[in-house]
């Protein structure tokens, strides 16, 4: 399979979903390793308020590593344990997005 490679802009605008299908987000930017020249998060915003509520502002997003995607297509799958935010189990290390100023 000799996929044609994507612009890393691509993935602005996608949504974001965990592999059990609840909607995490979208992407509003990448955060990337200018050194190995790889993305290490995606910044989201436009966040699932239920996930989020009580640990993001409204106005704020959320950087998710990049090691909890399992696919990216039409759409972005990450790990359910995004999902474990709203049980409160095995914290994951979600950052808040810093603003822009």
């Amino acid at each position: 399979m000799n996929a044609a490679p994507e612009e890393i802009t691509s993935l602005v605008g996608r949504e974001v979903y965990s592999n059990n299908g609840v909607f995490v987000g979208e992407v509003e930017d990448v955060r990337l390793d200018l050194d190995t020249q790889s993305v290490t998060g995606l910044a989201l915003a436009e966040l699932n308020g239920e996930l989020f509520a009580g640990r993001v502002d409204g106005n704020t997003g959320v950087i998710v590593p990049y090691r909890w995607v399992r696919a990216v297509g039409d759409v972005v799958l990450v790990n359910d344990i995004i999902e474990r935010l709203e049980t409160g189990t095995d914290e994951p290390e979600v950052e808040p997005e810093q603003q822009a100023t």
